[in-house]
């Protein structure tokens, strides 16, 4: 094979719509080309010799913030076994300040930005001549309408597999500064119609799981109800069968006539991701990002009673300008509207994106390495910012998994934020760590923490118990079997990987 295009991926579940795009447009190359993935923990050693199987002349890489670090390894590792591989280098990660990253430094070409065109064009160079002058190339950035769409690309071993990522548009029209969408100047939309015909296609083929990566799924309304309606005569043509569909969504636009399509989606079918990111109006402003706080409240509030759209929501820590106080009421308050995960992020600073510009005013210390996570601000000393980092980890364990759903509210009672801090640190200080801790252990954890808090032993127990986190024995395991549970939990995720997404909403909706 001439060329080979990869990637790390996250996980298996996750399939690179990035890497499709670029075959789907290789023109009268795509013949000798084909697509390796591997995924992020990997030996470097097994990947380089897995690509350097077919004896390819140009090996490109999708390099993203999570794969970066191992990517540039396998780099290295390709330039000095296989010097003679020409290595072009795509993504994200590589798009911006570029001159300083070693894995530039290693590879022969750059692409920056959108790859679709220019990638294909650098490739025909290398092959045919003339040899590009430049190492780095600024991608072309074609209109929608000459791209061909990927998705019949994806393999019957995708369909079957993996979660199968789509985009009805590109761009956003926001310009949020911890965001790299805040260098879009808009958002563009493919044709509709065509872009419904691959959803056809692929669910003739057998897909139900899609996950559109759009920014702003409703900010055109009518594409919005369009979309929506493709999933709803899906569902009713064949309820035996039904289909699922992710979406993120603006929280401050859920005109009327999408409020009607949502309620018509029946529970396990629809899933929303939603970012507030802050509550706090000042921050806001600061970051760029404009949000109608009550209306985007309301909605949510609206999602969680009249619909049975999964809601996981986004808050982000370590905003300039937001210290502990105002995070903690943000997330208070979010808690109140009921929605069934939130998600605590904790801020990264992606490279290009505008939010650097506050890093002398406002202190902002950012890890040097991938994926480059907030350390400090001027109103968050380094030592609460790992609390709080803590805190998001021990909050998916335990609320965000829904396994402790009768459980969590004792936890929280009246001030949720400080009394789940408590309980953080309290776990921190027990176990010297926020992973790796088996499901059956962490269950005891929190059972014991419940009776530190003066609630009886026995009725401590029970509730423990009437969780999730509890079924697995009528008694609880002691510590004596938790090398145990802990084998038996990797084997459960392993063999779980594609269906967890679904067995954890519906725990959620049990609740």
């Amino acid at each position: 094979m001439t060329i080979l295009l990869s990637t790390l991926n996250a996980r298996y579940t996750h399939a690179s719509l990035g890497l499709r795009y670029l075959l789907a447009n290789m023109g009268d190359l795509q013949d000798v080309t084909q697509i390796q993935e591997f995924v992020i923990g990997a030996r470097t050693t097994d990947m380089a010799e897995k690509l350097l199987q077919s004896k390819p002349r140009i090996i490109g890489f999708g390099v993203y913030i999570w794969n970066v670090e191992e990517t540039t390894k396998l780099v290295a590792l390709l330039k000095r076994v296989a010097p003679e591989v020409v290595i072009v280098l795509g993504g994200p990660e590589v798009s911006y300040e570029s001159s300083e990253q070693t894995i530039v430094q290693l590879a022969d070409y750059l692409i920056t930005g959108w790859g679709d065109v220019t990638f294909p064009q650098v490739c025909k160079q290398i092959l045919h001549g003339p040899k590009p002058l430049m190492k780095i190339h600024a991608g072309v950035q074609p209109p929608l309408a000459e791209l061909t769409m990927p998705y019949s690309l994806y393999s019957d071993e995708d369909i079957k597999n993996r979660t199968l990522y789509v985009e009805a548009s590109r761009g956003c029209p926001f310009k949020c500064e911890f965001c790299l969408s805040a260098l879009d100047k808009t958002a563009w939309p493919y044709d509709l119609d065509l872009f419904l015909g691959e959803l056809e296609t692929l669910h003739a083929r057998g897909a139900r799981l899609f996950k559109f990566v759009d920014r702003t799924f409703n900010l055109n309304i009518k594409s919005s109800l369009k979309i929506m309606q493709f999933f709803l005569d899906k569902l009713e043509a064949h309820p035996e069968d039904p289909v699922y569909a992710h979406f993120e969504v603006v929280p401050d636009h859920l005109p009327d006539a999408l409020k009607e399509g949502i309620k018509k989606f029946p529970a396990g079918t629809l899933q929303f991701e939603i970012g507030i990111q802050s509550f706090n109006p000042e921050v806001q402003t600061l970051v760029s990002r404009k949000q109608n706080n009550e209306k985007a409240a309301e909605n949510i509030r609206w999602l969680c009673e009249n619909s049975h759209a999964h809601l996981h929501v986004d808050l982000i820590a370590g905003l300039p300008g937001e210290d502990v106080a105002s995070f903690a009421c943000g997330f208070d308050r979010l808690l109140e509207l009921g929605p069934h995960e939130i998600q605590f992020g904790i801020l990264k600073r992606l490279r290009g994106t505008p939010i650097i510009r506050h890093t002398q005013d406002y202190g902002l210390v950012f890890d040097p390495y991938p994926p480059y996570t907030i350390l400090a601000t001027d109103r968050i000393d380094f030592n609460e910012m790992q609390q709080l980092v803590r805190f998001a980890r021990y909050w998916d364990l335990i609320a965000n998994s829904g396994r402790f759903a009768h459980t969590l509210p004792l936890i929280l009672r009246e001030t949720p934020f400080a009394n789940f801090m408590r309980l953080s640190n309290w776990l921190y200080s027990t176990t010297d760590a926020t992973n790796r801790i088996a499901l059956e252990r962490l269950a005891v954890l929190v059972r014991q923490w419940l009776v530190l808090e003066g609630m009886d032993e026995e009725a401590a127990a029970e509730v423990v118990r009437s969780d999730y986190a509890g079924q697995a024995n009528t008694k609880l395991k002691t510590e004596a079997v938790h090398k145990q549970a802990v084998k038996e939990e990797k084997q459960a995720v392993l063999q779980d990987a594609l269906s967890s997404l679904t067995r954890r909403q519906a725990r959620h909706m049990a609740s």
